[in-house]
């Protein structure tokens, strides 16, 4: 592993585009601690004290950004929800769904629809955002000019990550996105893992905190061995291909397989059951309602993930349940949606492919199918538990950390997939990869 780090370093290439992501990468970081003109930092960092961890998850994508208000407050979630919205809409839509299958030309006309739908989308919450914080109190003046001024930069922000991302993608190691979004994430690991030590290890008897320090250690370390056997598990599908005559040649005759991600839905389920569970609690912090009484403050408790395993109101578990249910059915409803076996099967047929004792065209996509519908299930438990460990080890021990599992899988998928571009380039350069 040693080696092949340098390895890297030693190609021109691959170092010049390292040391530009890096550049990129501190630009990032440096606009994460700018505070958006008008708006008083103090005040959210209250706020943020005030929602407990149902802002976590936000603040740990905008790698604090949120939480200060800066200039980059938004971070790149207008991208991936425009992303995400627009790979919704070509299952719905023959023609992007054409454009999408058309080559370069249809990639390049696709990404430019996401980038003004990203201008859009970060537009209209930036609006949402100054309008709420005027009418709050939390502007240091409410007029047309501060609303204007904070809806500018906070959309400026979210267009120069996303124009960041894209030249990481192209000049870097490619993932541009993917890579903004763990760096700001990591960006927060530090400050969380000095407030673990502080609350369970300093000041203890060297006992106790040699225990403490080893399980927080065991509990991070076995989250991250459980996200890389989830992210690199899949079921191989056997195919072979007929022979046939082309000429005076016999071609065809192999065998290969169609490898099916065990979590064929990344880390979408986890994002999709957050954001729709921790929604009205952040409207409700937004509004200063988050402490209302009777039974809509009994439902807010159990939406927010910060009352949940507590020992002391141990009812408001019944969250996690309904996190969890979620989390299994967006696995199934986005894998749905965007895995198409009735096409995969027509294509195998219209190459002369077959899986072995299952007949070509409509046998092949219902065995798919079928096949699907359990490791999708084994893939949305084992998210289920990647994303449920951190939350119950928060409620059981009173711990306050903004990475959870969400960001674990995130970090994880992203690294992987990073060492896998760069292996391809050192292979192309006949050298081992990472992976060797």
């Amino acid at each position: 592993m040693f080696q092949s780090f340098i390895n890297v370093f030693k190609i021109k290439d691959l170092r010049r585009r390292i040391l530009f992501v890096f550049l990129m990468l501190i630009v990032v970081r440096l606009g994460s601690g700018i505070p958006v003109a008008g708006v008083d930092p103090d005040v959210f960092k209250n706020l943020f004290s005030a929602a407990g961890d149902s802002m976590s998850f936000f603040d740990a994508i905008t790698g604090g950004s949120f939480e200060k208000m800066s200039v980059f407050a938004l971070s790149i979630t207008p991208y991936i929800t425009s992303s995400i919205i627009m790979q919704l809409l070509t299952i719905a839509i023959p023609k992007l769904e054409e454009m999408q299958r058309d080559g370069e030309q249809g990639r390049k006309k696709m990404t430019q629809i996401t980038r003004i739908v990203t201008v859009a989308l970060a537009v209209l919450e930036s609006t949402a955002m100054a309008i709420g914080f005027g009418q709050n109190g939390y502007l240091t003046e409410f007029n047309a000019l501060y609303v204007i001024l904070v809806i500018a930069v906070l959309t400026g922000g979210s267009t120069v990550l996303m124009w960041i991302g894209e030249q990481i993608t192209e000049h870097g190691i490619g993932n541009g996105i993917s890579i903004v979004l763990i760096i700001n994430i990591i960006s927060r690991v530090p400050s969380d893992l000095t407030s673990l030590y502080e609350q369970f290890i300093q000041g203890k008897i060297v006992a106790k905190g040699i225990l403490s320090g080893l399980i927080i250690a065991a509990v991070i370390i076995g989250t991250v061995v459980l996200v890389v056997y989830l992210q690199n598990a899949e079921r191989k599908i056997p195919v072979q291909y007929s022979k046939k005559m082309q000429g005076r040649r016999t071609v065809g005759g192999n065998s290969t397989f169609i490898p099916l991600k065990v979590n064929t839905a990344g880390v979408i389920p986890v994002i999709f059951a957050q954001s729709l569970m921790q929604t009205p609690v952040i409207i409700a912090s937004l509004l200063g309602k988050q402490n209302v009484e009777g039974f809509w403050g009994h439902v807010l408790k159990g939406l927010s993930q910060s009352n949940w395993f507590k020992p002391d109101q141990f009812v408001y578990t019944i969250g996690a349940v309904v996190y969890i249910l979620l989390i299994i059915a967006f696995a199934y409803f986005y894998t749905t949606i965007t895995f198409n076996p009735l096409e995969i099967a027509n294509n195998m047929k219209k190459q002369g492919g077959s899986i072995p004792g299952i007949r070509p065209g409509e046998p092949t996509s219902n065995y798919l199918q079928e096949v699907l519908k359990h490791i999708i299930f084994i893939g949305a438990v084992g998210l289920s538990i990647v994303a449920i460990i951190p939350i119950v080890f928060n409620g059981l021990f009173g711990a306050n950390v903004s990475f959870g599992g969400t960001s674990i899988i995130i970090v994880v998928g992203v690294v992987i997939e990073t060492l896998k571009q760069v292996e391809s380039q050192m292979m192309v350069r006949n050298y081992k990869g990472f992976l060797d």
